[in-house]
């Protein structure tokens, strides 16, 4: 089938079968992931948990689009990615993919305002459009009127929550998160995980998740862990 193909995006987000990953080491080939199988149905959370090395960045990074794997096939939102060229990958994650990563990576120079245009812009978006939209999802993460502050300026969870907004900027079919609460204290991370809750049960955006937290996982509406390259 190739990346021209569908399938019916109301029976889920993100459909991924039979994905496989192997390394070349000096001792051999290393199988990251062995034929995992993922569904995620619109507007709810998937937390994939798992010891450190068991593959997890590698799955959500083939989720996401940017790693390939070796067998398998993957679509978001209907549309099969599996085989498509990089071009077309980009051009998808720019505008129906959003990620969140455990350090925020804002760019200190600019505004949580810009910050959250910023892949607007690069998506080739009108700038007041841009702006506006900026500014619409910084007021669905709480900081509608935090967008003229510098990252400097915020604290380890506002700053966070911008890069939440900044994933949502381009309403996204998918958002993947890495260890999204990693970096913060108890508190903050609590407060993210209700905003993360929120967004599924309201705004029906739906998350793919990596994370060690249990609390965090006690959110998501599906918890599964990988271990010997498979999904339990």
């Amino acid at each position: 089938m190739t990346s021209e193909a569908h399938v019916d995006p109301k029976l889920a987000t993100l459909v991924a079968t039979g994905i496989a990953k192997s390394y070349s080491t000096p001792r051999g080939k290393l199988e990251v992931l062995r034929g995992v199988d993922v569904e995620v149905m619109r507007g709810t959370i998937l937390a994939i948990l798992g010891a450190s090395g068991s593959g997890k960045s590698t799955l959500l990074n083939i989720l996401g689009t940017l790693d390939r794997p070796d067998a398998g096939t993957l679509a978001v939102g209907g549309r099969r990615l599996d085989g498509a060229t990089e071009r077309v990958l980009a051009a998808f994650r720019s505008r129906r993919l959003g990620f969140i990563f455990q350090f925020h990576h804002l760019l200190p120079e600019f505004t949580a305002e810009e910050n959250v245009m910023m892949p607007l812009l690069i998506a080739g978006a009108d700038p007041q459009a841009a702006r506006a939209r900026a500014r619409e999802a910084l007021g669905q993460v709480g900081l509608h009127e935090r967008w003229e502050h510098a990252p400097a300026q915020l604290s380890g969870g506002e700053a966070q929550r911008v890069a939440v907004a900044r994933a949502l900027a381009p309403k996204p079919e998918l958002i993947l998160a890495d260890e999204p609460s990693g970096n913060l204290d108890p508190r903050s991370a609590d407060a993210l995980h209700d905003l993360l809750a929120s967004l599924a049960a309201e705004q029906h955006q739906t998350f793919v998740i990596v994370t060690h937290n249990d609390r965090l996982a006690g959110r998501a509406h599906h918890v599964r862990t990988l271990a010997g390259g498979l999904l339990s």
